[in-house]
């Protein structure tokens, strides 16, 4: 039964994850519980001076039965579809044409992967000549894919995601980095809040592994260049972040409607709030206090565990930092995790995947050990009630969610 006050309970009830640590969410379990810190799996040999944190080995049959699906996507298609078919599975709704067809799918994405191969080639025959015409009309028409563009669409993740899945409910494609997941999530949350939705799958996917997509976040130098370190201890040399490849999809539901088909729930997400500002000085802190304010009815004062999305990139990231240390005053006692450290920096996945990671925490009452040597992430203690998931965008956006367990 539908709540159009916007008392619904929203509860996350599928986890789909894939990244560099694991095939699925149960895979990243031992690297929450674990007393020692996830060792990260870092590829830095193919991208000299750049690390990436490449996606573990998946067998894409599993989720995409057919060839023929798989030869059309691109790998960040093909990593946000099956990590969408591990949520609908999880969820137990695979499968289910009835529960299916009231699915509605909300998906963070960027721009697409380009063509590579097809970039070079007009590069190497547009050097010796100047009539651009002529070559568009030689190369073009055997390269351009059936989108009519030298990249896939963002839009066709979702498309995949329904015509795979056959999830046949309303779609929405958020682009634009961090602030897409941002955007998503809220959007997923706050209709089945207001009683507009019962059913949301929601997520996002980034290769990381490609020349195009190093290309253009160095040119804006935010990519962290030499050896491995966590994300905290990145500022004295400039700051920087390693992309991760990942996949993180969720299914949220309304209390009402998963207890209706007796669905067994991770947690509830309690509030999601996000902004977007200039990026002035001092325009961090005021934004993320702002949404703290919002946010604060749900959080007591005490011991508070910090899934923080923080990238690497500065001087946002100290922003960040400073601003956690600084909820001691509020009386908060904020115990933060950077989980970029373990998974890298994954753009419009970030904001789900922090989610993600959130609900397997509260889950299990556990919360991944702090980084090694870390100043800023301390030991845990006590009962794990909730998460805070904070997303501070290397560029643009800001966000938090609250995560919190169902007894």
């Amino acid at each position: 039964m539908k709540k159009p006050d916007g008392s619904e309970e929203v509860w996350i009830t599928g986890v789909g994850l894939v990244s560099s640590l694991g095939d699925d969410a149960p895979a990243h379990v031992p690297h929450i519980s674990s007393e020692r810190p996830a060792l990260p799996h870092i590829e830095s040999a193919r991208y000299v001076p750049y690390s990436v944190h490449p996606l573990v080995p998946l067998d894409f049959a599993k989720q995409i039965a057919r060839k023929s699906d798989q030869r059309q996507m691109e790998l960040w298609q093909r990593i946000g579809v099956y990590a969408a078919g591990l949520a609908l599975e999880d969820a137990g709704i695979s499968g289910n044409h009835e529960l299916l067809d009231r699915t509605h799918l909300v998906v963070a994405a960027g721009s697409g992967e380009r063509d590579t191969k097809v970039d070079c080639d007009v590069l190497e025959k547009l050097g010796p000549r100047d009539d651009t015409a002529v070559l568009a009309k030689e190369v073009l028409p055997s390269a351009l894919r059936p989108t009519l563009f030298l990249a896939q669409l963002s839009n066709m993740l979702a498309g995949n995601i329904s015509i795979v899945h056959a999830v046949t409910g309303s779609s929405r494609t958020f682009m634009g980095e961090e602030m897409a997941g941002l955007a998503a999530m809220e959007n997923a949350y706050r209709r089945i809040k207001a009683g507009q939705a019962e059913l949301v799958l929601v997520g996002g996917a980034l290769n990381a592994e490609r020349e195009d997509l190093l290309l253009g976040y160095e040119l804006g130098q935010n990519l962290w260049r030499g050896p491995y370190l966590p994300v905290w201890h990145r500022r004295e040399r400039g700051g920087g972040f390693i992309p991760g490849s990942a996949g993180a999809f969720l299914i949220l539901e309304s209390r009402s409607h998963a207890e209706a088909r007796r669905a067994t729930p991770y947690a509830r997400i309690a509030g999601i709030v996000t902004d977007r500002c200039n990026r002035e000085p001092g325009d961090v802190t005021r934004t993320l206090s702002h949404l703290l304010e919002r946010m604060r009815p749900g959080i007591p004062e005490g011991a508070l565990p910090v899934l923080s999305g923080a990238s690497g990139v500065e001087p946002v990231t100290s922003d960040e930092g400073a601003f956690l240390d600084n909820l001691a005053m509020l009386g908060i006692e904020a115990t933060t995790r950077a989980f970029g450290s373990m998974l890298g920096h994954c753009v419009e996945a970030q904001f789900p995947l922090g989610i993600a990671l959130a609900a397997l925490s509260v889950k299990h009452g556990l919360l991944p050990p702090p980084s090694v040597s870390s100043g800023i992430e301390r030991a845990f203690k006590g009962p794990l009630e909730r998460a805070l998931v904070t997303c501070v965008g290397h560029w643009r956006g800001e966000g938090f969610a609250l995560v919190e367990a169902i007894n």
